[in-house]
């Protein structure tokens, strides 16, 4: 897709904030500091659209980001920050379930991991939780410029055999710095989306 017009249409925390347009939407997911924001950026072809927070765990709602009047991306907060209190962390997890559970739009979720690790059992809870509610679930491997090519298949099955990914599942490799697996995201988004093909 080209991306010329985006805009931040509301910070939202509960149903009755959410836009009413009816344009799909894709949710980003991911645990602070996976590089989310950089994966926006990337995808809608600007610098510093998406904030990268220098306190990790800032985001505590659900970002609507209007694409060219044809979707949203969600922008939805990062988890396993250890300084966000118990209570917070479990008033994100009912936001996010409302969410995920009710949102007749959400197309599809996009959960980031880094690829230079095994992926944490937060990003494990965070897969087998969109495995629940049956969603479209594309893995992002994160930081892939940071990784030596013959390594990239290691890190592939790595991520795919921690997180128990089925048949249904995509996994793409991705670094914000080359670019490289971004026109792969972007297929599986219009896809999902059912959205018009178009170059990138």
């Amino acid at each position: 897709m080209q991306v010329h017009n985006v805009e931040l249409t509301i910070s939202a925390v509960k149903p009755e904030q959410y836009p009413d347009k009816g344009y799909p939407e894709i949710a980003l997911a991911g645990r602070s500091n996976v590089g989310k924001s950089s994966l926006i950026n990337s995808l809608i072809n600007r610098k510093n659209y998406a904030r990268t927070s220098s306190q990790p765990g800032k985001t505590q709602t659900l970002n609507f980001y209007n694409i060219e009047d044809e979707l949203y991306f969600v922008d939805v907060p990062g988890y396993g920050y250890a300084k966000v209190s118990q209570k917070e962390r479990e008033k994100w997890g009912r936001m996010l379930e409302t969410y995920f559970e009710k949102r007749q739009e959400l197309k599809g979720v996009i959960s980031l991991v880094d690829a230079r690790h095994e992926p944490t059992k937060l990003d494990q809870q965070m897969v087998e939780f969109l495995h629940y509610y049956n969603l479209p679930l594309l893995v992002v491997g994160t930081k892939l410029d940071k990784i030596p090519k013959s390594k990239w298949n290691k890190a592939e099955s790595t991520i795919k055999k921690t997180l128990k990914l089925t048949g249904k599942d995509r996994l793409v490799l991705f670094s914000a710095v080359t670019k490289q697996g971004k026109e792969d995201i972007w297929a599986w988004i219009e896809q999902q989306a059912q959205l018009e093909s178009g170059a990138n």
